[in-house]
């Protein structure tokens, strides 16, 4: 019996790092196809330039600020309403039908594919609000599209801290809102921050919910107000890739657009890691 057991179990781990290394070395593939055809195109004219000649030259500067600017309108959107929804389901709320609905519809919500929301964000901010197309109703369209996932994982960093805690500081005549304040806020901030950047970096590579909002083929230009369209740096690599004239010519740049985006992402993600751990640490 415990040889089968021993057995089960080795064949469990074999299967999961067997798994774990296909999808590793899968993914080692398609970084080294990328980085290896855009670092050519890589260098500091690239990133501080604006593009000219028909966009077959130059470099992707206004692209790179158009992203920059969304993730922020987007994480001054979303990250208190997806944090105040969260502390609300978890702290206050009493479980009934009502809140197993919204935990349900938020759920729902996260699998909505992203053009549904570019759609949705056309017809309320673009149309109905009067926003017009530009980077606020496209921030404002990624908020609506990052908010069930930061209310999910803030909700379940929540759930990790113990109820003990919770129960000490209201013993001692503390507040419930001192205690979520003061205690529980700061104990689950490490999951929150993990959370919350992963989501931004997903935004920040998000392309249908901004194709409808506001995103444009080209701006000759930094953007000085809100109310303006913008470049961003997933449609950039969209239209370089798909719909130039000069597919061919561009592709060298295209990598390189795919390269700084990738980076930027990964750069989101490792600021959310180390965050995380330093919060840890302190801990």
């Amino acid at each position: 019996m415990m040889m089968r057991k021993k057995i089960y179990l080795i064949l469990n781990w074999a299967l999961l790092g067997g798994s774990t290394v296909t999808v590793c070395l899968f993914l080692g593939i398609i970084l080294w196809d990328i980085f290896s055809k855009g670092y050519s195109s890589l260098s500091w004219e690239f990133i501080s330039s604006f593009p000219t000649h028909g966009m077959t030259q130059g470099g992707i500067l206004p692209a790179i600020i158009g992203t920059v600017l969304l993730t922020f309108i987007t994480t001054l959107f979303a990250v208190p309403f997806g944090v105040a929804c969260a502390v609300y389901l978890n702290e206050y709320a009493k479980p009934s039908l009502l809140t197993n609905i919204i935990r349900a519809s938020i759920r729902n919500l996260a699998g909505i594919p992203s053009i549904i929301y570019g759609l949705f964000g056309l017809a309320l901010f673009v149309q109905a609000l009067h926003l017009g197309t530009s980077i606020l109703s496209a921030g404002l369209t990624l908020g609506l599209l990052s908010l069930p996932y930061i209310i999910t994982t803030t909700e379940e960093a929540l759930k990790r801290i113990p109820n003990s805690l919770r129960e000490a500081t209201l013993a001692l005549g503390v507040t419930q809102a001192e205690t979520i304040k003061d205690i529980v806020l700061p104990k689950a901030l490490p999951g929150i921050l993990t959370g919350v950047i992963l989501t931004l970096s997903r935004a920040a590579g998000e392309t249908a919910p901004i194709l409808f909002t506001g995103v444009a083929f080209y701006i000759n230009g930094v953007i000085t107000s809100p109310t303006q369209e913008f470049m961003a740096l997933p449609y950039h690599l969209y239209m370089l890739s798909t719909q130039h004239n000069a597919i061919e010519q561009v592709r060298p740049l295209a990598y390189g657009t795919a390269t700084v985006l990738i980076l930027l992402v990964f750069l989101l993600n490792s600021i959310a890691f180390y965050l995380r751990f330093k919060n840890r640490t302190q801990d």
